[in-house]
């Protein structure tokens, strides 16, 4: 059975109803119906229920310990080729089929939100360096630390030719998606061993003092500041779009506060479903497109 036939199935009690089919049948959120299924279900796991808010306090604590230790040793222990290995053995490992297919499905989504916007801004010529795993595999290839890259690659690049040609992004009549896929994400079957029971939000609590550990101060800070990003990534598109409609549901906000990172755990599940969204309204924007042109035709 499915996420989704998961709950589609569910029986409805007038007296205790469940508020994870309230959010799932709710439809006023732009969201992928598998996606959405997905992490709603690991949301309800005991994992989540139990185990997060007993390991959350120690992983924040950790993150405290760590931030004093990189202040005496900022480069000691530090190795993204080892951090990127301890990431993949723990998803393989630990972390439940739902979680690792929203994380991979994460860097897939993030990858073609950055194209869109490129592919709308006319007169610029920005070189991507797309992330679309389908497999748990290329985490070993620095595949976290390079999604971080990309995104301020991307920013500082755009923003770079935009001011260079004295143009600025604006509203496009005809939008062009083809860096968008409306078909299913061809992620495979994750792991599903009696210890892949790990949710997502406990998952990255726990990764998050990992990540810190084996980066620099430096690419630590950089890795969290690059969530505040997202609202700067909502206000490309909707230029593009023409409307900030369902765009105000991003939580990362001004990208000129840059925040602490003992919350970076919680505001990093915060980024990836408001790359979730984005990438379902353009997804709804694309065949809405699709459809009009047939008609019209």
């Amino acid at each position: 059975m499915s996420d989704a036939d998961y709950f589609k199935n569910m029986p409805h009690d007038k007296n205790d109803p469940n508020p994870f089919l309230a959010i799932y049948m709710d439809q006023s959120i732009p969201f992928n119906e598998e996606a959405k299924a997905a992490y709603l279900k690991d949301c309800s796991s005991r994992s989540r229920q139990f185990l997060l808010p007993v390991l959350r306090p120690f992983a924040r604590l950790m993150i405290i310990v760590l931030q004093l230790y990189k202040i005496i040793v900022p480069k000691a222990l530090t190795s993204s080729r080892l951090l990127h290995r301890v990431l993949h053995f723990g998803m393989k490992t630990f972390v439940s089929p739902s979680a690792n297919f929203m994380i991979l499905r994460h860097f897939y989504l993030g990858s073609e939100v950055l194209g869109f916007i490129r592919d709308n801004v006319p007169g610029v010529h920005i070189e991507m360096n797309p992330l679309k795993p389908t497999k748990l595999e290329p985490v070993k290839d620095d595949l976290f630390l390079i999604h971080d890259l990309n995104l301020y690659n991307f920013v500082i690049n755009l923003n770079r030719e935009l001011r260079e040609k004295g143009t600025e992004v604006t509203a496009q009549k005809q939008l062009n998606f083809s860096s968008i896929t409306s078909s299913r994400i061809p992620i495979e079957q994750m792991p599903r061993r009696w210890t892949n029971f790990m949710d997502l939000t406990t998952a990255i609590e726990c990764f998050t003092p990992v990540y810190q550990l084996f980066l620099t101060d430096n690419d630590f800070w950089r890795a969290t500041n690059s969530l505040q990003l997202d609202e700067t990534i909502g206000i490309l598109a909707s230029k593009i779009i023409g409307s900030n409609d369902r765009l105000a549901l991003i939580n990362n906000k001004h990208p000129m506060v840059p925040l602490t990172t003992l919350k970076a755990g919680f505001r990093l599940v915060l980024h990836g479903l408001a790359t979730e969204q984005l990438h379902a309204l353009l997804v709804e924007l694309k065949l809405k497109q699709q459809k009009e042109a047939a008609i019209s035709s």
